[in-house]
């Protein structure tokens, strides 16, 4: 299925979407007291944040869904 849409109507939802994905981010990292994805992500993994596993595979995925609506977003540019 193709939709059409205006490019600035599309580079808008893609803004959207990347900040509330930011913003979730910001709430799992804040919610550990850590400032870097990656760290959290090697605490996580290596136990010196236990009880963290849930946080970091939803980190994972949201680090994932903002890399590829970044992508998106540079290939509408």
């Amino acid at each position: 299925m193709n939709v059409s849409m205006k490019k600035e109507v599309a580079e808008e939802l893609i803004i959207f979407k990347l900040r509330r994905i930011q913003t979730s981010i910001e709430d799992i990292l804040a919610r550990w007291n850590e400032t870097s994805a990656e760290e959290f992500l090697q605490k996580a993994k290596d136990g010196r944040h236990e009880n963290a596993e849930n946080d970091a595979i939803g980190l994972r995925q949201l680090l994932l869904e903002e890399e590829k609506l970044q992508t998106l977003l540079k290939e509408l540019g």
